[in-house]
C-alpha cells in the first residue's frame, strides 16, 4: 500500500481471511508455503500464528496510514478446526488485539455481530451427552482501534463533524455492543462472484462508516473483496481506497459499485422515513414532539447535537478509469425521488468524493 501517504487515512474497514478456516489455506498457504506444511505436519498452532504474521504485515501499513485519532475497524471471526485429530478454538480476535496494540493502537470496546444459525445439526461433538460437546460460535466480533489520543475538530473538520450527525435513535443501536442483523433486508443484494466469497453485510460497513468518520473523509479497505466498504463509501459520501488480491473480482466489484448507485438514494430516503415514523410514534405515545427542530430539514429531532446535521444523495457516479470512480454528492432532501446514474463521463459538481480499488499481488 505504498501508493497510501503516510497519516492520510482516517478510517480502516475491512474483515480479512480468517485464518484456520479451511476456505482460506489455499490462498494463504500461496503466500507462505510453511503454513502448508504446518497443516500436513498436524500442527495446527504453527499454522495458525504464520496465518497471523501475514496479516501482521497488512496491519502495520494501516497504523502507518492512519492518521493520529483515526480509527480501524476488522470484522474477524474465531474458528474451531480439528488438526491431527484434536478439535480445539483458535481465538483470532486476541491474537488480531495483541498485535495492534502491540503496533501502538488502543483497543476500544468491540461489537458482538450475532449470526445466528438455525441448522439442525450446528451443535459439535457428542451431542446430547455431556463432557464432549463443544458450543456453536454464533457470533463475529468487530474489534475497534483508535491511533492516539482523540481526533480534534476545529474548521471545516467541526463543521463537517456537525453535518455528519446521525438521529438519535441511530444511536442507540448503533452504539450497543451486540448487533443482530437477522431480519434486516439487505439491499445490496447477493453477488455473482466466487462461491468462497465472504463478504460482511453492507450494513455492517454502513453503520461503521457514519459512526467513525465524517462527510469527505478516506476509508481504506485491504481486503476489499466484493467491494462493500466502497459501495457504502459511495452511500455514505466517504472517500474510499480498496486493495484486493484475487483479480478475479474486478467485474464483481463493479457490480458491487452499480449497484449502490442504483440503491444509494432510497436506502437514504429510509434513513428520513425511519426517523420520521420514530418521531411520530414518539409524538403520540408522549403527546408532545422531540425538543429541537432540524435547521437544515425543518422536522423534530431529539438533540442539539443533530440540529445541524444533513444526509447526502448521490447524484452521479462516474467510472474515471480502470478502478476509479468519482461519487457527485448533494443534500438530500426527504422527499427527493432523483436516480443516480453510472456513467464514463460527467461534468465537476461542488462535491466529489474518490473511490478506487488497487489488484496486488
Amino acid at each position: 500500500m505504498k501508493e497510501i501517504e503516510d497519516e492520510s487515512v482516517e478510517l480502516v474497514v475491512t474483515s480479512p481471511p480468517y485464518p484456520m478456516i479451511e476456505m482460506w489455506d489455499e490462498d494463504l498457504g500461496r503466500q507462505n508455503p510453511d503454513i502448508a506444511r504446518a497443516l500436513r505436519d498436524g500442527d495446527g498452532p504453527v499454522a495458525f500464528e504464520l496465518m497471523h504474521c501475514l496479516l501482521d504485515a497488512v496491519w502495520r501499513e494501516c497504523v502507518r496510514a492512519v492518521r493520529p485519532g483515526g480509527f480501524v475497524c476488522i470484522n474477524i471471526g474465531d474458528a474451531t478446526r480439528t488438526v491431527a485429530g484434536n478439535f480445539r478454538l483458535y481465538t483470532n480476535h486476541s491474537r488480531i488485539t495483541a498485535a495492534l496494540e502491540a503496533m501502538g493502537l488502543q483497543s476500544l470496546p468491540p461489537v458482538l455481530w450475532r449470526k445466528q444459525s438455525n441448522a439442525p445439526n450446528k451443535f459439535m461433538g457428542s451431542g446430547m451427552l455431556p463432557s464432549g460437546a463443544y458450543v456453536t460460535l454464533e457470533h463475529e466480533y468487530i474489534l475497534v482501534f483508535r491511533k492516539g489520543c482523540k481526533r480534534e475538530f476545529k474548521g471545516s473538520e467541526a463543521e463537517a463533524r456537525r453535518a455528519g450527525a446521525f438521529f438519535w435513535e441511530e444511536r442507540n443501536i448503533w452504539f450497543s455492543d451486540i448487533w443482530d442483523f437477522k431480519g434486516i433486508r439487505q439491499v445490496m443484494g447477493k453477488s455473482n462472484g466466487r462461491s468462497r466469497s465472504a463478504a460482511y453485510p453492507f450494513e455492517l460497513a454502513h453503520r461503521l462508516i457514519n459512526m467513525y468518520s465524517l462527510h469527505g473523509d478516506t476509508v481504506l479497505d485491504p481486503f476489499l473483496g466484493t467491494g462493500t466498504t466502497s459501495a457504502a463509501c459511495v452511500v455514505a459520501a466517504r472517500n474510499s481506497i480498496g486493495y484486493e488480491i484475487m483479480s478475479d473480482l474486478k467485474d464483481v466489484i463493479s457490480e458491487t459499485m452499480g449497484r449502490a448507485a442504483q440503491a444509494a438514494n432510497q436506502m437514504i430516503l429510509d434513513r428520513f422515513q425511519r426517523h420520521l415514523q420514530f418521531v411520530d410514534e414518539r409524538q403520540q405515545a408522549r403527546g408532545t414532539p422531540p425538543g429541537y427542530s432540524s435547521d437544515v430539514y425543518g422536522f423534530p429531532v431529539m438533540t442539539r447535537q443533530e440540529v445541524q446535521m444533513r444526509l447526502y444523495k448521490l447524484d452521479r457516479l462516474s467510472q474515471e478509469g480502470p478502478g476509479r470512480y468519482i461519487g457527485e454528492h448533494s443534500t438530500a432532501q426527504p422527499d427527493s425521488s432523483a436516480t443516480p446514474i453510472v456513467e464514463t463521463n460527467t461534468a465537476s459538481r461542488e462535491s466529489e468524493d474518490q473511490l478506487g480499488f488497487v489488484f496486488t499481488k
